[in-house]
């Protein structure tokens, strides 16, 4: 399947594998999401907690408005479902088996009005 909007990534199970070209096209078009949303929520699917803890903070290294607080508590065993809500700072983490691999961003409003909407999944390693 050819990955060209973020659209292309809604049917997915598990990031794909993406070109130099895909990871410019897809940033672009998700930073516009991210920056025109009140907040998001983030939800990693990864082999161990700490492949998820990492893709947590490299979102948050890249974006300094994003940040979570207590990681170092974070624990789970074997593959594991973390999410993270930018608006309160919690971070939960469990395990969870069967899942695929990737990140799932949802940007959030304010107002009910406008719907929120879930992109994704981007490999583990999109934000670095």
């Amino acid at each position: 399947m050819e990955i060209n909007k973020l659209t292309d990534l809604n049917s997915l199970r598990t990031a794909p594998k993406l070109s130099d070209r895909q990871e410019k096209k897809l940033l672009e078009e998700i930073e516009a999401n991210i920056f025109n949303a009140d907040w998001i929520t983030i939800g990693i699917m990864a082999p161990c907690d700490n492949r998820a803890i990492e893709a947590l903070q490299s979102i948050s290294r890249k974006y300094a408005s994003i940040k979570f607080g207590n990681l170092d508590s974070l624990h789970a065993d074997g593959c594991v479902f973390l999410k993270g809500n930018q608006k309160t700072g919690n971070v939960f983490i469990r395990s969870e088996n069967g899942l695929g691999e990737g990140i799932l961003i949802t940007c959030q409003f304010d107002e009910d009005a406008k719907e929120s909407n879930t992109f994704g999944p981007f490999p583990l390693d999109f934000f670095t």
